[in-house]
């Protein structure tokens, strides 16, 4: 049984039923019963089709595309889920797309993941589990407690058995490398840094150089997400004319907005784009190009020890 109150009922919205359907099929129990829709108005409506009193909820939402559209679908639910007399609200976010903007680095700009988590209490969430933040310091903008699980056992487990010979990690740009170094330690490989330029607030890059010695080797390209793909693309050309032999791409979230997946197919000097399910691979076709990690069996095993008040951290000591 889990927990005292028999099992957690796990509701989703509509940014990634994928996943809530594979993290109950872990669980080894039906996802739960709810209506979540748009009026012809352009309202958000939701219902719950089962009772939730007294019950441990965890609605499953990644903030991917649209994004405003599916932080409203999740703060509804919760609020529903409040009003239903639920005993504990998780709202589950595999991705949480305002992390970016987690301080004042201009003059007159807003701090977006701190409203967003400001919103998410007021709605009446109790805990908030989430996966690979852009930045860390997100989890304090929140006074319920905070889960931030971390793909990179998972990510490190697939590169293992693909045997690359004399690999680097090599990370996009100075703000990842700390993340990178983490994944170079497990990967027993070397650590190179690429330095960048972002060009304005739009999504325009420019690699200037490469700390670290890459010649020879083959690299894996690392970031937290990969959106339009431009740091992984002037990456790899900076890579290869500094004579790396192989590059491949890893990055927890793809998020790859309207044409991403057709271009980034495209280009030559990468072997592979490595990326989990945290958001919904928006292909009507396989591209052989990019590999999807499912991260469901960590969320499932993390929200059975989050109800059964067991220790989450432990997951992750090796």
């Amino acid at each position: 049984m889990f927990g005292v109150n028999g099992k957690p009922i796990i509701l989703s919205g509509n940014s990634n039923p994928g996943l809530a359907l594979k993290i109950c099929e872990y669980l080894g129990q039906e996802i739960g019963k709810a209506e979540v829709f748009k009026f012809n108005n352009d309202n958000t409506f939701v219902k719950i089709l089962e009772n939730v009193r007294q019950k441990d909820v965890f609605i499953v939402q990644s903030t991917s595309t649209p994004v405003n559209d599916h932080i409203m679908e999740m703060l509804i639910m919760i609020d529903a889920a409040k009003r239903a007399s639920a005993g504990r609200i998780t709202a589950v976010i595999p991705y949480y797309s305002y992390a970016r903007t987690d301080k004042k680095d201009q003059p007159r700009v807003p701090i977006t993941g701190r409203l967003i988590a400001d919103m998410l209490e007021t709605a009446g969430t109790d805990r908030i589990l989430m996966m690979d933040l852009h930045a860390g310091q997100v989890q304090g903008f929140f006074s319920v407690p905070v889960d931030e699980l971390t793909a990179m056992h998972i990510l490190v487990d697939y590169f293992d058995t693909k045997s690359i010979t004399n690999p680097v990690v090599v990370a996009t740009d100075i703000g990842i490398s700390k993340k990178a170094r983490d994944f170079a330690l497990k990967m027993n490989a070397p650590l190179a840094i690429i330095e960048k330029r972002r060009v304005g607030n739009r999504d325009q890059v420019e690699s200037l150089n490469i700390i670290g010695d890459v010649k020879g080797t083959q690299a894996i390209l690392f970031d937290d997400e990969i959106n339009t793909g431009e740091s992984m693309v002037s990456g790899a050309k900076i890579l290869s004319e500094f004579g790396v032999d192989k590059i491949y791409a890893v990055a927890t979230h793809g998020i790859l907005p309207g044409e991403t997946i057709n271009k980034l197919s495209k280009v030559d000097n990468i072997e592979e784009f490595v990326i989990t399910d945290t958001v919904p691979f928006n292909s009507d076709k396989l591209v052989d190009k990019f590999k999807i990690l499912s991260i469901a069996p960590l969320f499932g095993e993390a929200i059975k020890r989050i109800h059964e008040g067991q220790s989450v951290g432990a997951l992750f000591a090796r």
